[in-house]
């Protein structure tokens, strides 16, 4: 439930910030520029919404597999080397989001 309301809240302030940050249209010449110009804005919604969650996942992930990666060191500390791997796994989906965030900026 926490973590819905987090969410929740990150949407909300998400979409806020465009109204909040509008300015004053000037008068277009056509209706393809203001069509571009709403294009380009939600292209930044979209790259920042990837890795604000890519990220938040992430933190999550490696949150979860600390905490069970030093349950299982106390009990035995020979296998602090076999959870690094996992740790990186998870770090990854931050990269994957980021990724996906150049993609949608650059295209």
């Amino acid at each position: 439930m926490k973590r819905f309301v987090i969410l929740a809240v990150l949407l909300v302030s998400a979409s806020i910030g465009g109204v909040l940050f509008a300015q004053e249209a000037k008068p277009q010449s056509t209706e393809t520029t203001a069509v571009a110009s709403n294009t380009a804005q939600w292209k930044y919604i979209a790259a920042a919404l990837a890795v604000g969650i890519a990220c938040i996942a992430g933190g999550i992930a490696v949150g979860q597999i600390g905490a069970a990666a030093m349950g299982a060191m106390s009990e035995n500390p020979e296998l602090s080397g076999k959870a690094l791997p996992y740790a990186g796994l998870a770090e990854g989906i931050c990269l994957w989001g980021f990724l996906v965030a150049l993609f949608i900026l650059l295209i």
